[in-house]
Order: C-alpha cells, then sequence, then structure tokens
C-alpha cells in the first residue's frame, strides 16, 4: 500500500473510533425480486432501464421503499415471472433474477409463484370466462370444470418454490430475507358482479386458492429461514369489489388510468412498501 493511501486509511480508522458517527455506513444493498404484483405494470413512470417486456414502473413498491429507507436499489422484478426465472433468463435482456444476489446483499424481497403453472391467468381468464352472463350468480361454474386443478399445482410446484427461496442465502449469506405474500384480490364474503364477474360461489374458490398460495409461501419462508411478511390480511377490504378510492386491486376494467387488470394499483403499492417497512422495522 503506498504511503498517501496508507495514511488515509489509518486516518479514517482513527476518525471512525473516535467520533462513531463522523463515518456514515454504506447504504443497504436491497434487490427486489418479484413479478408483476412487483414489478406494477401500467403505473406510470417506468423505471430507467428495465426491459420493456417486464413493464417494471419506478411507483412499485420497492421504489417506495427506497425512497423511505434510503436503500440502494436494485429491482429485478418482471412481469410474468416464475420461479424458473429465478435461475434462468426470462427474455433475453432479463437475466436470471437471482443473478443480482451477492454476498454484499443486505435485504431481499422476494414475490414469486403467482405465475407458476400460469396460475393465476389461467383462474382468472377462466372464471371470469365461465361466469359471462351468469349475473343471477348461480352456481360454482368455475369450481364445477377446475375442481382441485389449481390447488394440485400449487402443491406440485411448492418444492420449487423451497428450493429458490432456500438458494436466496446461499447467494446472498448476509442478507434479511422477506417473502411476500399476495394480497386479497377479492372479497371475503359476497361478490359484486359485474365489476368482478364471478358467482358468490366462485369467489370463494378462487379466494381460497389464492390463500392456498399464501400457505405455501409461509411454509416455505419457515423452513428456509426467510420471514413471511402477510400482505393479504392488511389488505382485506381493499379488494378488487371495493370503489375506487378504498382498493388496493383494480377489477378485471380497472376504474383508473395506468392500471393493470387484477394487480395492485398506487394505492396497493404503497400500502404494500408500508407493510414490508413495518415488518422490517420489527
Amino acid at each position: 500500500m503506498e504511503r498517501p493511501v496508507l495514511v488515509a486509511a489509518v486516518a479514517q480508522l482513527v476518525l471512525g473510533l473516535l467520533f462513531p458517527g463522523a463515518i456514515s455506513a454504506p447504504p443497504v444493498s436491497y434487490v427486489a425480486i418479484g413479478d408483476s404484483y412487483t414489478a406494477a405494470p401500467g403505473l406510470l413512470d417506468p423505471a430507467p432501464g428495465s426491459p420493456p417486456l417486464c413493464t417494471r414502473s419506478a411507483q412499485n413498491y420497492p421504489h417506495r421503499l427506497v425512497a423511505a429507507t434510503g436503500w440502494e436499489l436494485t429491482d429485478v422484478s418482471c412481469a410474468s415471472a416464475a420461479t424458473a426465472h429465478m435461475s434462468t433468463a426470462q427474455y433475453a435482456d432479463q437475466p436470471a433474477q437471482f443473478d443480482a444476489l451477492s454476498p454484499r446483499t443486505g435485504v431481499v424481497t422476494y414475490q414469486i409463484g403467482g405465475n407458476d403453472g400460469n396460475l393465476f391467468q389461467t383462474m382468472v381468464m377462466s372464471c371470469v370466462a365461465l361466469n359471462l352472463g351468469n349475473a343471477a350468480g348461480v352456481g360454482t361454474p368455475c369450481r364445477d370444470a377446475w375442481g382441485s386443478r389449481f390447488s394440485d399445482d400449487i402443491a406440485a410446484y411448492e418444492p420449487a418454490m423451497g428450493a429458490a427461496i432456500g438458494r436466496i442465502g446461499t447467494l446472498a449469506p448476509n442478507a434479511r430475507v422477506y417473502v411476500v405474500g399476495y394480497p386479497a384480490v377479492l372479497p371475503e364474503s359476497g361478490s359484486c358482479y359485474p365489476q368482478v364477474p364471478l358467482s358468490p360461489g366462485d369467489v370463494a374458490y378462487a379466494r381460497d386458492v389464492e390463500k392456498e398460495l399464501n400457505a405455501a409461501l409461509r411454509r416455505q419462508a419457515e423452513v428456509n429461514g426467510a420471514s413471511y411478511i402477510d400482505i393479504y390480511t392488511p389488505s382485506i377490504g381493499h379488494d378488487a369489489c371495493r370503489d375506487l378510492a378504498t382498493r388496493w386491486i383494480e377489477p378485471p376494467v380497472p376504474g383508473q388510468p395506468n392500471a393493470t387488470p387484477v394487480h395492485p394499483n398506487a394505492a396497493g403499492q404503497q400500502a404494500t412498501a408500508d407493510v414490508i417497512r413495518a415488518a422490517v422495522a420489527a
């Protein structure tokens, strides 16, 4: 080490020992891993440098978190991402999301699973299609058509979810890892046809599938040494059936511009950031 560098290093060490507050710590390195519920497609202000197909917004909850905490953000969330895209490239310009992790990483949020087996997309599109014209809310046409298929898919993909969560600890051994659940898309009872065109019975069916996915994510977080953050419970009463001023999730036909059907709106992204920040502080 050259003498000027050595002198500077010693001076910094002495300054830190005598006046601990004089040398500020580097910002926490935060990596946001996730699918469209993290990326927030449709919201204004595309994130600079985001691959176009990822539709990542600078107004999503990772960006709102760093605005409040001062963390250093690496946001690799991407619309349509599934667990497989943690370790394999999703697009030519969207590498494997785990490539963003390193021993320097201090915090990781992980919100993935809804696209495994095209779970959410298949359920939403098919359940809505099967209920078109069912304004009277008769029966459970979606449940009758699909039965246990969605539950079976969650069970089949759960080991891969667990393996991915466990892998984070290897790639980012110094990080606090938070597995983020999905918010309440549907009400806890009843329905709101035609705003969300499902019969009451199919609302309950689809709602229970989402709860099963969240339960799987919670189990795998606990097994693999991560912390699970429950977004569902705080979001009850803010589902897609609520009025524009109350809901955090938009219905199949959004009621505001720059919103994506059946996804968190701006209020939902802010609420998610608030819940995560409180959980981290606790």
